[in-house]
């Protein structure tokens, strides 16, 4: 489609190299010169968005493996020393961990778009099975990806995912244990996964290549599904194309860096904040969101195996879809019945995604086997069925009269597409309110309390950050680590306020054990700035017998790993107010549920303490603070719910720590992202003007 190079090198240094290595000529025909249909809208963006994504995740992925320790016992802390300590490390994580979503996102958008414009159909079969090569490998990178911060749901994540292989007859416990590298998931386990996460994005830009050489020998489908007959139907790839994409890719950083700077963790499960325990299994274990549909087709079927074919083979059944539908007709626009069963199978997606998040019982499992059904008989019967007995519309006789006739009817068409959006939008405000107001009734939902880090300008309050941390000293220190934060950081820009010389004095008050001296002994010594915070215990054993049993939690990220289901549509809601607070609500919910009696009919434990706010209801530690326990010298009211609140806040800034930093360059981004996608546009509607 690209042809031969028309490419003429002007400076002697580059006819020398052309002649030798045409690649400025290769670049020229396949990303300058290459016709490319003049009615591509704005799915097509996508495309060069997954490269853009692809780019950002092999980068900084290079970077955060300079840092990370692929070791069972150091890899979880590994990670947030690297948020900590590495400039603008909390970026790079940022980046990479949203950007797995972010990559997820546009390639789902990709897939749908060319189902529906039929973009797999001759002479674009291989085009379609390298997209879906990729797509698997993206799967399967995604994955390790997960399992190497070595949170709770890492471990556990892996240790299911990884048990599916031992369902195949014969071989299924050899490949398990060569997955393990043992008999449990374990340092072998990581190892390899780091190993493979790494390796795997360069392939990925090996098939992408490809992928790309693949568009390039049959040329780019379009909305109409018609080949280009005559110039009038297309236009150079640049600047027309690169100028769209370039429009379209700035749209999309805009969504990405809302993500990066003010939503980090909204994507994200909590129960990752928390160090892998094979003791302790999570009470719902679940993938990424991304891995929804797939997980939900798995559990709907009883029997293991078949189980596990299924899942597997809702994704291998795309590499056949060139096939099972052999509709001479490509574009879903011109087949009013396939248009609306595809609309009907996107739904069907989402909801098997939905379903994938729940519990497998009950309605769940009937309505995850109903759709899994749905799923498999719209690609083997659906497509095939419509291939023979749909009556198609007529298509344009080219793809310039197609331009013609939509920018005729465009007027029209933005109008109704701005009543359907506002319909939209107002449809979820009512579904929101509603929501908000059952959500505010329910009991045992943590209340939402204003909190001064809150929103896009938040920062905080550095007075409370003081006060958090005298409650911290004089009562949560006696049982509870924050092994995380040195003593430093209290006199670090963003956090409470401390300087240097009153940070060491808090140091010095810590007795360190160190060591060996000459003598060959340990010792102890006053604590230094560059020492994590002194641990009350000596090991987790010793914890567990001070504490009848249950061993204290560390606080470092105890605001980011303690959460609650905010329910559909409010979630929604969230996304758009940067409603991040779950973790300082409960902590601060939490120190004021104790309850004297429990409810009737409730049965409380020996030596446990009912609280309203606590999973279960069941809490070993007892009230921890009461009024007027820690005096406050600025005036501020000596209450339970100003102590709860306070420490709620202090507690935000030891998981957070550069959270003012974060927000602070957000806003430069992204006035810097608003004002470059306004030129964009304008230049892109310039150039398009005689296009269209």
């Amino acid at each position: 489609m690209s042809g031969p190079s028309t490419y003429q090198p002007q400076s002697p240094v580059m006819k020398w190299l052309e002649q030798r290595l045409p690649i400025a000529g290769l670049v020229h025909s396949s990303f300058v010169a290459y016709p490319t249909p003049r009615n591509l809208n704005y799915w097509w963006t996508f495309g060069a968005i997954l490269s853009m994504m692809l780019a950002v995740q092999i980068v900084t992925g290079v970077v955060l493996a300079m840092h990370y320790t692929p070791h069972v016992d150091m890899a979880f802390d590994s990670v947030e020393r690297l948020v900590r300590d590495v400039n603008y490390g909390w970026l790079l994580r940022n980046m990479h961990a949203a950007g797995a979503s972010m990559f997820f996102i546009a390639v789902y958008i990709h897939m749908f778009r060319g189902l529906y414009y039929g973009s797999y159909k001759a002479p674009r079969e291989v085009l379609w099975i390298l997209g879906v090569i990729i797509y698997l490998l993206m799967m399967a990178t995604g994955f390790m990806g997960y399992v190497l911060p070595w949170g709770q749901m890492s471990f556990w994540g892996a240790t299911v995912i990884t048990n599916l292989f031992s369902a195949i007859p014969l071989v299924g416990d050899s490949i398990v244990t060569l997955l393990w590298g043992g008999f449990s998931v374990g340092n072998p386990t990581l190892n390899r996964f780091f190993s493979l996460h790494y390796l795997l994005p360069f392939v990925i830009a090996g098939v992408v290549v490809l992928h790309v050489w693949a568009l390039h020998v049959t040329g780019q489908n379009n909305p109409t599904g018609v080949e280009p007959k005559t110039e009038k139907d297309t236009v150079p790839f640049t600047p027309y194309a690169t100028l769209k994409d370039a429009f379209g890719m700035s749209c999309f950083l805009l969504f990405f860096c809302w993500f990066i700077f003010y939503m980090p963790n909204y994507l994200g499960d909590p129960e990752n904040y928390i160090p892998a325990n094979p003791g302790v299994t999570p009470p719902h274990i679940v993938p990424e969101w991304y891995y929804l549909p797939f997980y939900a087709i798995l559990r709907a079927i009883p029997n293991k195996l078949m189980g596990v074919a299924a899942m597997f083979g809702a994704i291998l059944v795309l590499l056949f879809l060139p096939w099972l539908d052999s509709c001479k007709v490509r574009s879903s626009r011109y087949r009013p019945l396939a248009k609306r069963f595809f609309w009907a199978f996107v739904v069907t997606c989402l909801l098997l995604g939905w379903l994938g998040g729940k519990p497998a019982e009950g309605i769940y499992t009937i309505l995850a086997r109903v759709l899994t059904a749905a799923y498999f008989a719209y690609f083997l019967i659906v497509l095939p069925m419509l291939s023979r007995v749909e009556k198609t519309l007529p298509l344009p006789n080219s793809i310039a009269d197609d331009v013609l006739a939509r920018s005729n009817a465009s007027g029209a068409t933005k109008v109704a597409s701005l009543v359907a959006a506002l319909a939209l939008a107002g449809g979820l405000l009512l579904g929101g309110s509603g929501n908000a107001s059952a959500a505010g009734s329910e009991e045992n939902v943590p209340p939402s309390l204003q909190w001064s880090f809150a929103g896009p300008f938040g920062k905080y309050d550095r007075a409370q950050l003081q006060r958090g941390f005298k409650i911290y000293k004089e009562v949560c220190s006696a049982c509870h680590s924050m092994k995380l934060l040195s003593y430093r950081n209290l006199a670090d820009p963003g956090g409470p306020g401390f300087t240097k010389e009153q940070a060491a004095a808090v140091a010095a008050e810590a007795s360190i054990k160190d060591g060996p001296n000459d003598a060959g002994d340990m010792f102890d010594r006053p604590g230094r700035l560059a020492d994590p915070f002194h641990s009350p215990f000596a090991n987790e054993m010793a914890a567990r017998s001070a504490n009848g049993g249950a061993a204290p939690p560390d606080m470092t990220l105890l605001a980011k790993a303690r959460s609650y289901d905010r329910g559909f549509p409010q979630f929604i809601f969230d996304f758009f107010t940067q409603f991040q607070e779950q973790g300082p609500n409960y902590i601060a919910a939490l120190l004021q549920g104790y309850e004297d009696t429990p409810p009737a009919g409730f049965t409380l434990p020996d030596g446990s303490y009912y609280n309203k706010y606590f999973p279960g209801h069941s809490i070993k530690m007892p009230p921890p603070i009461s009024e007027g326990q820690v005096t406050y010298e600025d005036g501020t009211p000596q209450t339970v719910a100003q102590y709860a609140q306070d420490v709620g806040s202090f507690l935000m800034w030891t998981a957070e720590p550069h959270l003012e930093a974060r927000k602070r360059l957000g806003l430069q981004v992204m006035i810097f992202l608003l004002i470059l996608t306004g030129l964009l546009y304008f230049t892109k509607k310039k150039i398009w003007a005689d296009a269209h």
